[in-house]
């Protein structure tokens, strides 16, 4: 996606979402894993952001009772915020030794 605009970058993604299924597709990739790590980096202006994907999976993750890691702590926005500390992930803040 480098050079790309942001209106470009979204129309590809609209595109392999719309014609690529790739919100089912990575649920099935999903399937028998033990944890995923969320890499919630700034964004956007937006500090340890969290996108509308990475929200979804965060949900599904938590439906099939996998560990939930976040490099960083859970962004302050209205919404998501909520949502993900339901789940309960665990915070890295910086550190990936904590993983286990």
């Amino acid at each position: 996606m480098v050079g790309k605009t942001d209106d470009e970058i979204e129309k590809i993604k609209l595109h392999q979402k719309y014609n690529m299924d790739a919100i089912r597709e990575f649920w099935n990739m999903m399937q028998g894993a033990d944890a995923v790590l969320v890499l919630n980096y700034d964004k956007n202006g937006i500090q340890n952001y969290v996108g509308g994907n990475t929200l979804m999976e965060i949900g599904f993750a938590h439906v099939l009772n996998q560990k939930i890691f976040m490099l960083n702590p859970v962004p302050e926005m209205p919404y998501c915020k909520t949502e993900i500390e339901a789940v309960k992930p665990i915070i890295l803040n910086g550190d990936f030794s904590k993983i286990v």
